[in-house]
């Protein structure tokens, strides 16, 4: 196919495959390792046989779950390619994964309802200064011309998409390319190189048109370029490949090329492109501030192996790490690596060194966590890029199906989390339920299919309680407690009168005392407070009680039979004779809820929140996302349970919302009843 140019890097690339749900990023990474052969035949998703997607709960649900890594050769240097995940229930996965890389291939198709995605997506490169570019896939079923394909998918792109080639068509099909810079024409052959063929008639006249808009673009950021367009003057050609490869790298514009993962088709023009544009491990780490004379390795993600214990895969951005070396993790804990392996799927090949540019799984680094930085400096290296998890959206109460895997399914929660921090795992003691939250229904799908697949763990799942309270509308005045028991030896003895009243929203639980003349003496006032506040964490609609005010106005005591334990009793008696006298009310609480979608789906978006008792308090343009909006409700929590579930149905899968606590509003009428009799029920 031809050299492109003399500028060519040399030393081991990273490069990480990203790309919308279903684009084909798994399919072109086998298409790769079959065209550098790494692989003697490509698998595929639908018969579960490819490397990237080895594990049991990706072959279950036909998809990727997590970054998929193999290390290959093509013309004499090392590549890791790393397969990210498309859909956006596990687009933490790539966040990790992408800082340390060199590049990014973006793998999309020519489909309008992508391009939402497609914008996330290289929004989260263009942030990270990631250079990438963009592979439209399955070229062999487009339908449109590349020039109206580039409009589609134009909006998705901060800087310009820069077109490295034009279909040749056959009969309706795209048979083959134009390489613009190369100013060749090539016919496809299915699993093999594609061939060269003369450049003549209409491809000619298109390649002239399309390579000048080429120039054009590249020329906005070159002078020379400019001056040479404007004088009608054709560039050398290693001029063009220089410019190609500095703008892509400074991430002025975004390359696009095209193919066909399924038939190979335009992979090895692809390779090439990587081989020659695509920086060196030094960019990158200069990147994320590495110092040349440090020896560094960012964690991109974490695996629990079945038998091997942990894994934390790693792109050495500088210096060398052997195996056995110690180890420092940003959390200031050193350890020996037990193990260093380069990666092919779910195959493990032990190596003895890795250097700058490597992709390497180091063993058993216990306190290592995903994001973190690892250094042979015993200092500790702060994080090299910020990847805090985004919120959880969705919610599970689980609890072991058989009881002896109680506390063995706490554990093997934590090793989840650790292997996806976008999970959290939260143990609410109100409703003695452990709640795995995470970032959409396939996320506690998988999370719970990893649990029985690796661990034998079943599970039950419910909706995790929500968070009711109940206060007071009146007050009671007077009301006495007296705990009075006799039973040989010394008895128990307390007596407490009190006053009970409402408090504003949002005061919690406030308590006093007016005692005079030591009728309660001082050093058993905080036992009488302690019974009433254990006691009020039930009150008679079954939930906790806030907002009430106790005043302790009176009481008696005995010389020999009253203690502690006497008045916390006595305070007891007292508030549960109370509260069925003051008016008990539910309250429930209501979050704020900011929902971030495409503005084309804000109208939908208002009609859900309405739908689910929501306040809408109005929208507003989402700031440095052009074509995007932020509508901000008040809901109440029982309703933003599986919110996430109709978000996304609505804005293809793109949409997301943040939820937090607002503040308690009171819920009367048959909502509340039902609520109160199914707590009672409980």
């Amino acid at each position: 196919m031809g050299e492109a140019g003399g500028r060519r890097v040399a030393g081991p690339r990273c490069i990480a495959l990203v790309g919308p749900f279903q684009s084909g990023k798994t399919t072109l990474l086998e298409a790769i390792l079959e065209r550098t052969g790494a692989l003697q035949r490509m698998g595929s998703v639908e018969t579960g046989t490819t490397v990237a997607d080895a594990s049991a709960e990706a072959r279950q649900f036909k998809m990727s779950i997590e970054g998929g890594i193999a290390t290959t050769g093509f013309m004499g240097d090392s590549y890791t390619f790393v397969d990210c995940p498309g859909s956006v229930d596990f687009l933490h996965e790539m966040r990790n994964i992408v800082p340390a890389v060199d590049a990014a291939v973006v793998v999309c198709e020519a489909d309008e309802k992508k391009v939402p995605a497609l914008g996330v997506i290289l929004r989260e490169l263009e942030d990270r200064g990631i250079p990438r570019i963009l592979f439209i896939n399955k070229i062999d079923k487009a339908d449109k011309r590349i020039r109206e394909t580039l409009t589609t998918l134009r909006p998705a792109s901060r800087v310009p998409l820069l077109l490295r080639q034009i279909p040749i068509w056959s009969n309706g099909i795209v048979s083959g390319f134009v390489d613009l810079a190369l100013e060749r024409a090539f016919v496809y052959r299915e699993h093999a190189a594609s061939m060269v063929v003369p450049l003549d008639g209409d491809d000619l006249t298109r390649n002239r048109d399309a390579r000048f808009t080429m120039l054009e673009t590249l020329a906005d950021h070159d002078d020379e370029l400019m001056e040479a367009l404007l004088s009608d003057l054709e560039p050398p050609r290693d001029k063009v490949f220089d410019d190609l490869g500095k703008e892509l790298r400074d991430g002025l514009v975004c390359p696009v090329l095209f193919g066909s993962a399924t038939r190979t088709n335009g992979v090895l023009r692809l390779l090439k492109t990587l081989r020659h544009d695509v920086p060196s491990v030094e960019e990158a780490a200069g990147r994320l501030g590495v110092k040349p004379n440090e020896t560094v390795a960012h964690v991109m993600k974490t695996i629990h192996t079945a038998h091997g214990g942990k894994l934390s895969v790693s792109r050495i951005l500088a210096g060398a790490v052997a195996d056995g070396a110690m180890l420092t993790g940003s959390s200031g804990h050193t350890e020996r690596t037990s193990g260093l392996f380069k990666m092919f799927g779910p195959g493990l090949e032990k190596v003895a060194e890795a250097r700058a540019g490597d992709t390497v799984a180091f063993g058993k680094l216990d306190h290592v966590a995903t994001g973190d930085a690892v250094t042979t400096a015993k200092t500790p290296h702060p994080r090299l890029a910020e990847t805090a998890p985004p919120q959880p959206v969705l919610s599970a109460a689980l609890s072991a199906k058989d009881r002896k895997d109680d506390v063995k399914l706490g554990l093997t929660l934590a090793k989840l989390v650790d292997e996806d921090p976008s999970l959290s795992v939260a143990h609410v003691g109100e409703t003695s339920e452990m709640v795995l939250a995470g970032q959409g229904e396939m996320h506690l799908r998988v999370a719970v299919a990893k649990l029985a697949n690796r661990y034998g763990i079943t599970v039950n799942q419910a909706k995790p309680g929500v968070g009711y309270r109940e206060t007071i509308k009146k007050s009671a005045t007077g009301i006495r407690g007296r705990h009075r028991k006799q039973s040989g030896g010394h008895g128990q003895f307390g007596d407490v009168v009190i006053d009970v009243r409402p408090l504003g929203r949002g005061e919690g639980f406030v308590f006093s005392d007016k005692i005079t003349g030591g009728v309660v003496p001082k050093q058993y006032i905080p036992a009488v407070k302690d019974g009433i506040e254990d006691t009020i964490r039930k009150g008679p609609l079954g939930f906790p009680v806030v907002d009430i005010g106790v005043t302790l106005t009176d009481g008696s005591y005995h010389t020999v039979d009253s203690s502690d334990m006497a008045f916390q009793q006595a305070g007891r008696i007292a508030i549960q004779e109370a509260l069925p006298a003051c008016h008990a009310v539910l309250l429930e609480p209501i979050h704020r809820v900011e929902v971030v979608v495409p503005s084309e789906a804000t109208a939908k978006i208002n009609a859900i929140v309405s739908g689910r008792r929501g306040q809408i308090l109005g929208f507003d343009s989402r700031d440095g996302w052009p074509g995007w909006d932020v509508v901000a409700a008040l809901m109440p929590e029982s309703e933003i349970g599986d919110l996430i579930v109709e978000i996304r149905s609505v804005t293809a899968g793109v949409g997301t919302f943040t939820s937090r606590f607002d503040h308690l509003a009171e819920l009367t009428g048959r909502e509340a009843d039902k609520i109160v009799q199914a707590r009672a029920a409980a």
